[in-house]
């Protein structure tokens, strides 16, 4: 899923477009091989008689209901998060049918940090906190690939904005 560049300001351009770490899908993963398997096996375990196409459909009946909310459902979550950082704010879209966003404008970021265990650290993904001003100050981005890359990334980018806020260096008065 693209991200809309008409919620972009005229001078704002992405950075980084980001979706959860792909390790978040190995359960998923893993569940939809598994359950594929179980099916195969049900349908084919059924006993021959008057009810064998009863009830192996319902047994892929079942395997679908399962595999949907098991494999499905979170590969669609998956997929429809966003996270995009931009020159000028930190931009999250959540959700499958409704939608969820928060954008943080790179001026309020407060602290930002990082942490990864050494499964993460082997995967390349971790954790990113940022504290923002705000009511809702505080966001934890779990499962973010490159996790370093972004959190330097987002640093640097709001030390650029307070820069270029504050204008050239004042110098006191005195020209050279």
């Amino acid at each position: 899923m693209g991200f809309p560049d008409n919620i972009l300001t005229s001078d704002e351009e992405v950075v980084l477009h980001l979706h959860p770490h792909w390790i978040r899908l190995a359960g998923p993963a893993a569940a939809f091989v598994v359950l594929l398997g179980l099916t195969l096996f049900g349908v084919l375990a059924v006993p021959a008689g008057s009810f064998q196409h009863a009830a192996q459909w319902l047994a892929i009946t079942a395997a679908a209901v399962l595999l949907f909310f098991a494999s499905l459902r979170p590969w669609l979550r998956w997929i429809t998060t966003s996270y995009v950082v931009t020159t000028e704010r930190l931009v999250i879209r959540e959700g499958i049918l409704s939608r969820h966003g928060r954008d943080i404008p790179l001026l309020r970021l407060n602290d930002i940090s990082f942490d990864h265990s050494f499964w993460e650290r082997l995967v390349g993904s971790g954790t990113l906190t940022i504290e923002s001003g705000g009511e809702r100050g505080r966001i934890v981005l779990a499962n973010l690939p490159h996790v370093e890359e972004v959190y330097g990334t987002l640093y640097q980018l709001a030390e650029e904005n307070a820069t270029r806020l504050r204008g050239p260096a004042d110098d006191g008065g005195y020209s050279r």
